[in-house]
């Protein structure tokens, strides 16, 4: 089984690195592959971050791709569940109609939609999938998305139920609702802190730190804040990374010390004001490497980051970046924690005073 697995990686290697060639030269001759890769992470991002079950199919309704809801639905990995078919997740009895109605789709016959049950003996009721066509970029083939909703079908002895049509099952979502008083908390918590901050006079410094102080543990497992240059020939300044608690003191100092110019992720938010929002970061890169060599993501074992930009308002210069991290099993960044996180950064910036005072940076 090792050897087969080794000999499928190797193929693939020779497939696709020459196609991974000729698209890095075609970046390169047609000059905005920057904004193109902007554009892609934040496309992926919200196909993961949706709250629609989405899974993207080829013709023969093998998972291609396979978003967060949709691993929760199935109750599978997004990575167990690639390259494997979808209808081995379904009823035998709807087996064969999804592969048909998949395969309709991607000859151009039209968008469908279906009911089916899912094979799970915890999964209840049935679950409507709503099937539409793609054409991904640089592909021959189209795909097929996926969308499943659960829910019930109403019945005419129900009051304002019409036969035969879909109503979505609501129930209260008790864990989204306590998530929401969660972050409702955090954000008046970080108030208090910057009033507490602004009273006492500090500067952007203890702005800074304090903000990280409230953020560290309860909302990321790393808290990394960098202020920007005060000119235009000036270099960024790393002022406070907060490391988990079981984090040796060597490895929280070296991210306390690291330059934060040689993290692409501070870079973009600190020159073009650019947000980043990764899950399972691709580039190990992304956050530079540290003094041993090697890459910050990859020691830490990060499994979502999140850098934001800390200015009032779009038109405003600025001032500094926020970097978040979480580590291990612990859930990746949603969409609403992301507005959350924006919203703070908005404060962080007005709660700075316009004038720094250079500080050794601190340290967990």
């Amino acid at each position: 089984m090792l050897d087969a697995a080794l000999f499928e990686l190797q193929h693939m290697v020779d497939v696709l690195w020459p196609r991974y060639e000729e698209l890095v030269a075609a970046s390169r001759t047609t000059g905005g592959g920057r904004g193109d890769r902007q554009e892609q992470q934040l496309l992926r991002a919200l196909f993961q971050r949706m709250p629609v079950a989405a899974v993207l199919l080829d013709r023969e309704s093998v998972v291609r791709r396979m978003n967060f809801a949709a691993t929760q639905l199935f109750h599978t990995r997004a990575g167990y569940a690639t390259g494997r078919p979808l209808a081995a997740s379904l009823r035998r009895d709807g087996q064969a109609a999804l592969r048909s109605q998949v395969a309709a789709v991607a000859r151009g016959e039209g968008d469908r939609s279906l009911t089916v049950r899912l094979s799970q003996p915890s999964a209840d009721g049935e679950v409507r999938v709503t099937l539409a066509a793609l054409r991904p970029p640089g592909e021959p083939r189209p795909a097929v998305l996926a969308a499943f909703q659960p829910g019930v079908t109403g019945h005419p002895a129900e009051a304002g139920a019409a036969p035969g049509v879909w109503y979505p099952e609501v129930r209260p979502d008790l864990a989204e609702v306590t998530r929401h008083a969660e972050l409702l908390d955090l954000v008046d918590d970080m108030t208090t802190a910057l009033l507490k901050v602004a009273l006492d006079g500090g500067g952007p410094e203890a702005v800074l730190v304090r903000a990280a102080e409230v953020l560290h543990g309860r909302f990321a497992d790393w808290v990394i804040a960098d202020l920007a240059p005060e000119t235009a020939s000036g270099v960024p300044r790393r002022v406070v990374a907060l490391g988990p608690w079981d984090a040796a003191d060597e490895r929280t100092a070296s991210l306390a010390k690291q330059d934060p110019a040689s993290c692409p992720v501070v870079v973009d938010a600190l020159s073009d004001g650019v947000s980043a929002l990764r899950v399972s970061p691709p580039d190990a890169d992304a956050f530079g490497r540290d003094a041993t060599g090697a890459p910050v993501l990859v020691r830490e074992e990060v499994t979502s980051l999140l850098c934001i930009p800390l200015r009032a308002s779009a038109t405003d210069p600025v001032r500094g970046a926020l970097t978040l991290f979480r580590t291990g099993g612990r859930g990746a960044f949603g969409m609403a924690e992301a507005g959350v996180a924006d919203r703070i950064s908005r404060h962080l910036a007005l709660a700075m005073p316009r004038t720094t005072a250079p500080a050794p940076a601190a340290e967990a």
